[in-house]
């Protein structure tokens, strides 16, 4: 317990908490000598004190980086000191709690936190799912209701962006030779920004929450509790872990290629992570545009959104959504990706329309910044607008449709196996299927000004990021979890994992679909029970409960195999990715000798064809 208070997270939290404190007393202090009121609460006021606890929680996450010593190498930098180019990690669990310049260290960290937030998340989802499960108000009152539903929202994205992060992290210098990422201190601080960050938000939950839903429209989050605050500073943080991370691995891409290894040799996860990483590297700012001018509306009393003082709030929604929905193709295309890498593996045939696969990904995240205003075809906008972005919308299906029929022909004829990763790819598949399916109505205007508010979004939305996400994620989990720790997942439990979860979320979303046609409004505590839904309701409920139980197993699969799992160092899966010609767990500096690609990195069931070659 001692080793782990002592930890560079231990003390990034202790400094959080102090730093928060002497910047809110800081401003207390100002507004005290200015005769200014200092204290007391008022909803139509945002509160007096709201000044004092946005510049506190900047404070915080400052004081929270210098706390962990991620900022330790530049400033001894700044101040002409040496400093070393490679730190050794302290050995066992206590490198994962303080930073860390291993490239693999950090995807773990941000695989585990993301984990976190998930189960943080699904938690805030089954306290008001059950408060949905009857018709009636049985436990929630309607602001503790909006606070978990919106919460539920932002912190599974988070959860999301840095579990991405994760997996993209641990990968990419593996998959092309190098030995970690071109900036280790940039790579690491990276990831511990995103930590003060998601203690924001979830401090939103004690400093009055908030009731926007995860979107944060004005006019209605300008009078929104103090908590909002939280919320646009815990997003503007974590920003930053998006951007900075995205430079960096564009910049590994870009520089550190193994010899041989030409764009189109690249692991197509490659391909998916650099149009995920230009998205983000591109997009992010806007979202922190949009939430920052808010902040300061409510701060010092700007009009960017208030009609009154010659805004617009529809300019607030054109903000957001241009990088909202692109950030959607940045939680699917990784999954894409996985999916894409693992079906070879488990087919055992070459991945068909290899080329067509990789421009796709870029093809993805190029038409997506050009559909964000299908969002607002409900909001007031120009009518005029309407009918270009519809279009647009509906012309994302081409890049991604050459995706599913690549996986088809990939599996067509193939030898396949269905180990517990090749499961949650199918399934993925399947899901994503659904929401791909479902996505048009919503995308047409006459069909969506029906829809639009009404669960039949929930259930696509749900479907779209558990089929591109989530099953994906898990994937990945199951398949490269020997390489990191030598050890297998139990494929019994992995099996009650994939069933429960599959059901659940089958069940959930067709549920949410048939509710929402049949009128049931999104973001609402109670409804009527003459309208019938109470049966409804209830199956959803079961069902999301069957989600969490096989997130649950997983949890205990993770444990029991970390203590006395199947030992795995070698290539456990046949694979021809070049991670997998070494023993795991992977050596501190993944290869000690370099190799050069000299075939094609999908060739599977082609006799005497190789993908790498190590030098002697």
């Amino acid at each position: 317990m001692k080793k782990f208070l002592s930890t560079g997270l231990m003390r990034g939290l202790a400094f959080q908490i102090l730093g928060t404190l002497a910047g809110a007393g800081f401003v207390t202090l100002i507004r005290f000598l200015m005769g200014l009121k200092i204290w007391g609460w008022d909803k139509t006021t945002y509160g007096f004190t709201e000044p004092a606890w946005v510049f506190g929680g900047l404070v915080g996450v400052l004081s929270f980086l210098y706390g962990t010593r991620v900022l330790d190498d530049w400033l001894k930098w700044a101040a002409g000191k040496e400093t070393h180019e490679r730190h050794e990690d302290p050995p066992g669990w206590v490198k994962f709690f303080g930073p860390s310049l291993d490239h693999k260290v950090i995807g773990i960290q941000y695989t585990v936190t993301s984990l976190i937030l998930l189960s943080v998340g699904g938690l805030f989802a089954l306290i008001f799912r059950t408060e949905l499960a009857a018709s009636g108000l049985q436990f929630l009152d309607p602001d503790l209701y909006n606070t978990l539903m919106s919460l539920h929202g932002i912190v599974m994205i988070v959860s999301i962006l840095l579990g991405i992060a994760g997996v993209m992290n641990y990968l990419v210098p593996m998959m092309i030779g190098a030995a970690d990422m071109t900036f280790p201190r940039l790579n690491a601080f990276s990831f511990w920004i995103a930590v003060p960050a998601a203690v924001l938000l979830l401090s939103s939950l004690a400093l009055g929450g908030f009731d926007t839903g995860w979107t944060g429209y004005p006019p209605l989050s300008a009078r929104a509790p103090l908590g909002m605050q939280m919320f646009f500073l815990g997003v503007f943080v974590a920003g930053w872990s998006s951007i900075l991370g995205a430079l960096n691995l564009l910049a590994t891409v870009l520089r550190l290629r193994a010899r041989g290894m030409t764009a189109f040799r690249m692991p197509i996860f490659v391909w998916a992570a650099v149009a995920t990483s230009i998205i983000s590297l591109t997009a992010t700012q806007l979202i922190g545009l949009s939430f920052q001018l808010v902040m300061f509306q409510r701060l010092f009393g700007m009009g960017f959104f208030d009609p009154a003082k010659g805004g617009n709030p529809i300019i607030f929604q054109h903000l957001f959504w241009f990088y909202s929905h692109p950030a959607v193709y940045v939680f699917v295309l990784p999954g894409l990706g996985i999916i894409s890498e693992l079906l070879p593996v488990f087919a055992r045939k070459p991945l068909f329309g290899y080329k067509w696969v990789a421009m796709s990904s870029l093809g993805i995240a190029l038409v997506g910044f050009l559909v964000w205003a299908h969002h607002m075809f409900t909001s007031g906008m120009n009518e005029y607008l309407r009918v270009p972005f519809m279009y647009s919308t509906l012309l994302v299906a081409v890049p991604t449709g050459v995706k599913f029929f690549s996986w088809v022909a990939t599996l067509w004829g193939g030898k396949i196996e269905t180990p517990t990763p090749m499961m949650f790819v199918l399934a993925g598949l399947v899901v994503f299927l659904l929401g791909g399916l479902s996505g048009p109505p919503n995308a047409t205007v006459s069909t969506d000004l029906h829809l639009h508010d009404t669960y039949f979004i929930v259930g696509h939305f749900h479907d779209t990021m558990f089929g591109g996400y989530v099953f994906p994620f898990f994937a990945a989990l199951y398949y490269w979890f020997p390489k990191a720790t030598g050890k297998k997942l139990n494929e019994k439990l992995g099996h009650w994992h994939f069933w429960l979860m599959t059901s659940g979320m089958l069940v959930l979303t067709l549920w949410m679909m048939r509710v929402g046609l049949l009128g049931m409004r999104r973001r609402i505590a109670d409804y009527d029970p003459a309208l019938g839904f109470d049966l409804s309701h209830l199956v959803m409920t079961v069902a999301a409960f069957a989600i969490a139980l096989s997130v649950l197993i997983f949890f205990v699969n993770v444990y029991t195999s970390l203590r006395k799992g199947q030992a795995a160092t070698g290539n456990v899966w046949n694979s021809r990715s070049p991670e997998w010609q070494v023993p795991s767990p992977m050596p501190a500096h993944n290869y000690e000798k370099e190799f050069r690609v000299v075939g094609e990195p999908y060739d599977y069931g082609l006799p005497g064809s190789a993908y790498v070659k190590f030098e002697d």
